[in-house]
């Protein structure tokens, strides 16, 4: 009988800052980084794999924390495990010492998340299906199971679920041929960060157009002027027909989120992101109240399903992000998913950073085909970097993502990455930073 060995942890960071990808307002500097996990079996070549994401610096914590849960894990029974996906993630979110540390919050949650997303990439790759078609063949009652319904029930109840999982499911198949045949809607950050240039944001915003996708997001929060004349900039670039959303990546109180987007009114932004602290619910709502229509939604940073829980029913937002390595694991991103679904948010990924755009592709293509059934009025983040270091990277084509087909939940990274980019004893971090490959 096959049996979890260890897990197996990695410190990996990569030298964003140096060209500034991924700069905003928030984050100037940010080196892009994984606490990388690898969820061995005793088989030979058989393995789980998953990650949290972090900006540099705190990624030997994270690392640390994923550490910790290596005697909750090793010498597991492999098919106990795979078979009951939903008892795994709630023996290892349960642990009464751990959970002291959030509970369901903050660096523990994320490991926590990271092995069991590890868990799911196993589980997909014993099946032989990518982890998207592995959740749309569940029944209604397997996918059911595997969410913890704790502090939901107020929101949405198991029979709800039920409910709606079973009248999307007699249109699975089709909906199934329809993603295979014309992929998932993205748009792109590329052209957005912060720290470049007006010259180079507009060069790749317009590449951005010609590569064919119909919106782009832009960095602001620094300073109003600059905001506006970028945004002028961005216009130009893309033309009438192409939608542009702003981040402002948590930079503002609330008087002044209102005060500022009222001078970027204009520009007939698709979103507004992040516009003040991921926590603040009532903020998010005051927000959207008085910038309206302008749509306002946030989500990366949302700790836990209860937190989104309470977005939807302050009609704090107009649509979320959800992030495939901030809340715990797989089964946690279902029961936000099922509750967007009820309440009619519209779900835009996001997926910038290492692995986000891999992982996160698998979770908005199962919600299509299993849960909301839709996909035409949203779309998934795109951003063009560090997918080389993956095994079976992102396709995009046309401005959409092509489905996946190896089985697995795409996280695992190529070991000569892993080694090359280890902190800090990695080549890339011994090599001074003007010579250092990026």
């Amino acid at each position: 009988m096959s049996k979890i060995a260890a897990l197996d942890t990695y410190d990996v960071r990569f030298p964003t800052s140096r060209q500034l990808d991924g700069s905003d307002a928030m984050n100037p500097d940010p080196d892009y980084s994984a606490a990388y996990v690898v969820m061995r079996t005793d088989q030979p070549g058989l393995a789980g794999y998953g990650l949290a994401f972090t900006i540099g610096r705190g990624n030997d914590v994270q690392k640390a924390a994923i550490d910790t849960l290596n005697d909750h894990v090793a010498g597991l029974d492999l098919d106990e495990v795979i078979d009951d996906l939903g008892g795994f993630a709630k023996r290892l979110v349960g642990d009464s010492q751990l959970r002291w540390l959030g509970p369901e919050k903050g660096v523990m949650h994320m490991a926590i998340g990271a092995v069991i997303n590890a868990a799911w990439d196993l589980a997909a790759r014993v099946a032989g299906k990518p982890l998207w078609r592995f959740i749309a063949d569940m029944s209604p009652e397997q996918l059911v199971a595997t969410i913890d319904f704790r502090y939901l029930t107020d929101a949405l109840t198991p029979d709800e679920a039920l409910t709606m999982l079973h009248t999307a499911a007699p249109t699975k198949l089709r909906r199934t041929s329809q993603l295979l045949a014309e992929g998932y809607p993205a748009y792109t950050t590329s052209p957005g960060w912060l720290g470049y240039s007006d010259e180079k944001m507009q060069r790749l915003a317009r590449e951005a157009v010609a590569e064919g996708f119909r919106t782009i997001k832009l960095k602001v929060g620094m300073n109003v002027e600059d905001d506006v004349r970028r945004c002028r900039l961005a216009r130009a670039a893309v033309g009438p027909s192409v939608a542009i959303a702003v981040d402002a990546n948590q930079r503002w109180d609330v008087p002044d989120a209102i005060r500022w987007l009222r001078h970027l009114k204009d520009f007939q932004l698709a979103w507004v992101e992040e516009p003040t602290s991921p926590d603040d619910i009532l903020g998010h709502a005051a927000i959207r109240r008085a910038v309206a229509p302008v749509p306002i939604s946030t989500g990366e940073h949302t700790h836990n399903r209860v937190m989104f829980k309470q977005l939807f029913q302050a009609g704090a937002v107009d649509l979320v992000q959800i992030d495939a390595a901030r809340v715990g694991g797989v089964n946690e991103n279902l029961a936000i998913l099922l509750l967007a679904a009820k309440y009619g948010v519209r779900v835009f990924p996001h997926a910038g950073g290492v692995g986000l755009c891999e992982l996160v592709q698998h979770l908005a293509m199962a919600d299509f085909v299993a849960i909301s059934g839709k996909k035409d009025d949203r779309a998934i983040e795109f951003v063009d970097h560090l997918h080389e270091h993956f095994t079976d990277p992102v396709v995009i084509s046309g401005g959409t993502y092509v489905a996946p087909s190896a089985p697995g939940f795409s996280a695992q990274m190529h070991q000569d990455s892993v080694e090359r980019y280890r902190y800090p004893d990695g080549p890339v971090w011994r090599e001074p930073a003007d010579t250092a490959k990026a």
